[in-house]
């Protein structure tokens, strides 16, 4: 496709999940799996926003007359149910918030308005979603060249959907006329109010490959700072517009193999709609096999308006300058850095795959070997997990990361040798008490030194290995050969 000639323009809006407590109250971030304490039922109507006017979409959700089931456990806070006013945000879920606009190069507002966007879907108990901007006018440099960032917004996350009944309607198009009907859907309160970070890019991004490339950057920021991890944390939508025809939003097109593919299927469907003159703005749902559907009109402006519970939230330079002193760097800064230090891709991909960055760094900080240090992390208790026929989950456990300081902490003392690591752990595993899993029977060092001493000064001028045999031969197994071979170099340079 020729996209300039289209007219194509594209922008992306990522919602990313912060790994704190929620929003407005100080309830942990937990997805229960587990049977409900209590439910209760609500209907929720639109209201008139800032301007006056109710929303398009708002209006279009209260015509389904749905009925909303809550589902509740003993993490669920009043705040969750609409009971109780917001407390104050939470200054984690700010902070995150504030470095991923530095790192997109925005500009942060000293003095900004928590607003209500209403979302009647249910998604929501009180009807709508609390909001802030915390930052705007930004970029990310692309190989397509500068992509802004229109907005970094702090919000609340939807309530997670059970179960829905029938839809009383058909697939509908917004250019058709919606027929009424009762429906009934069923939501937990475990996620409603995890913290989200919403980053809206400009309309910018000139290709579907582009897309894909800023998707990318803004996600390798994203992972640098403090973010929940795993499917259903991160979402993705995509705008897309071609001339003549109105603005198509697509939800959840968060796959990178799909970006490309959607794009083009909605280039080719708009095509269609302008040639038919029916094109309207509305919004979509990216499909697995890249095609999209109908969800609802594109909603407007007329659905925010000002939280009237919390006050203005101001935003200091002390508290900026601060947060710039401290941002995180990026993976790919990081893995520059384990590079240098020996590590080969193979193991630097195991480390952000395995989340043991934090854990790597601190085991290398007691043992200035990376290697070792990656091994003993990344290798060991996955060998020892299928060795002994136990998942990896309970092996990873057992050895964490205060057992492993503690067996290379006997490493460094020279108290165990390299070979005695693994066997160390495979007796902690085996359930024998840390302290006698590294006793083995070992020469003292210090006379294993002094006998390397004795035998290099009585046969002078023999190479490396033939010393390592006479010394292999000498204490029958019972030294190390790396530390033998160590103290060899030291006597005869």
């Amino acid at each position: 496709m020729d996209y300039e000639k289209l007219g194509f323009k594209c922008g992306l809006e990522i919602h990313q999940q912060l790994d704190t407590k929620k929003l407005f109250c100080n309830c942990q971030s937990i997805l229960r799996k587990d049977e409900p304490d209590f439910i209760v039922r609500r209907r929720l109507h639109a209201v008139a926003g800032e301007s006056g006017e109710v929303d398009v979409a708002a209006k279009h959700e209260m015509g389904k007359d749905k009925e909303f089931v809550y589902q509740g456990y003993d993490t669920t806070c009043l705040v969750e149910l609409d009971e109780e006013p917001p407390h104050e945000i939470n200054k984690d879920a700010l902070n995150i918030a504030l470095q991923i606009s530095l790192l997109l190069n925005c500009r942060i507002l000293p003095l900004t308005q928590i607003m209500r966007k209403t979302v009647i879907d249910g998604s929501n108990t009180s009807g709508f979603q609390r909001t802030v901007l915390i930052a705007q006018d930004g970029y990310v440099e692309t190989d397509g060249g500068r992509v802004g960032i229109n907005a970094v917004i702090l919000e609340e996350d939807a309530a997670r959907i059970v179960s829905r009944t029938p839809q009383a309607y058909p697939e509908k198009s917004s250019t058709k006329i919606f027929t009424k009907g009762k429906d009934e859907v069923v939501y937990k309160l475990d996620r409603l109010g995890i913290p989200l970070v919403e980053i809206v890019t400009a309309p910018d991004i000139k290709t579907p490959e582009q897309a894909k490339n800023v998707s990318l950057k803004i996600g390798e920021i994203l992972r640098s700072c403090r973010v929940r991890r795993g499917i259903g944390t991160i979402r993705q939508d995509v705008s897309i517009s071609i001339e003549h025809g109105k603005r198509i939003e697509m939800k959840g097109v968060q796959d990178l193999k799909l970006i490309v593919p959607t794009i083009n299927n909605e280039i080719e469907r708009q095509i269609d709609l302008v040639k038919m003159k029916k094109s309207v703005a509305e919004v979509r749902r990216g499909n697995p096999d890249a095609t999209t559907s109908f969800l609802r009109p594109l909603p407007g402006s007329a659905r925010m308006y000002p939280e009237t519970d919390l006050p203005m939230l101001k935003i200091s330079r002390d508290l900026i300058n601060k947060i710039k002193k401290n941002l995180p760097r990026l993976r790919k800064d990081i893995e520059e850095e384990l590079n240098r230090k020996g590590l080969n891709q193979e193991m630097i991909k195991l480390i952000f795959k395995m989340n043991k960055l934090e854990e790597f760094r601190e085991l290398l900080e007691l043992v200035s070997n990376p290697q070792l240090v990656a091994k003993v992390v990344l290798m060991l208790p996955k060998e020892i997990a299928s060795h002994k026929k136990v998942s990896f989950e309970k092996i990873e456990k057992i050895l964490n990361k205060d057992i492993l300081a503690f067996v290379l902490e006997k490493y460094k003392k020279r108290k165990i040798s390299e070979r005695q690591i693994k066997e160390s752990l495979e007796r902690i595993v085996k359930g024998v008490d840390v302290n006698m899993a590294v006793k083995f029977e070992n020469e003292d060092l210090g006379n294993v030194e002094e006998k390397i001493m004795k035998i290099i000064k009585e046969k002078p001028g023999l190479s490396e290995k033939a010393y390592m045999g006479l010394v292999m031969k000498e204490f029958r197994g019972k030294v190390d050969g790396k530390i033998a071979m160590e103290i060899i170099k030291k006597y005869i340079k």
